[in-house]
């Protein structure tokens, strides 16, 4: 073989390699933020199903939810607390996902997500943080908050503004 198809050669190998590569590793990221909306929608089944155990079975020991009311800030002890009645009554709370977007950063056991929500409330935006725990991903970290239209802040704003005041007044005497 010639000097230059050897060097042709070995230009394709690289070249093969790197594309290899690269489908590759777009394969593995797939299969992770499909692996971590599973995990999401299987999380919101089991709520709306009032599926205790499997809804919980699904957060880190150590998961914290921030609700929509400024005082919902939960431990996951907290949480299961406030949950537990709507549960048993065999109604917590069913959300259906409208948008997802997975943010993971390659080799990492952690990722983020943030998420538009149909739910009794209207549309809501949730976004969180998914740990890898063993082999399965669970929620560490998840943030509900009511979606508000821009043109209706002034009016919400006038609404809760009593109970915002009452509460500042609190926390600073805390």
């Amino acid at each position: 073989m010639s000097l230059s198809k050897t060097k042709k050669m070995k230009k394709l190998l690289i070249l093969f390699i790197v594309i290899t590569s690269a489908s590759l590793f777009a394969q593995q990221r797939d299969k992770t933020e499909m692996a971590i909306n599973s995990q999401l929608e299987k999380w919101h089944k089991a709520a709306a199903d009032a599926d205790f155990d499997a809804y919980y079975d699904l957060m880190t020991e150590d998961a914290v939810f921030i609700g929509t009311d400024a005082d919902e800030n939960w431990q996951l002890d907290q949480f299961k607390a406030y949950a537990k009645p709507y549960f048993d009554k065999g109604k917590a709370w069913s959300f259906t996902t409208l948008e997802r977007t997975v943010y993971h950063p390659k080799k990492s056991k952690i990722a983020w997500f943030d998420e538009l929500l149909d739910t009794q409330m209207g549309i809501c935006r949730g976004s969180g943080v998914m740990r890898l725990d063993g082999k399965n991903w669970k929620v560490q970290h998840y943030v509900l908050s009511i979606a508000v239209p821009n043109e209706n802040v002034s009016e919400l704003t006038q609404i809760k503004k009593e109970h915002d005041s009452l509460l500042r007044a609190k926390m600073r005497d805390n």
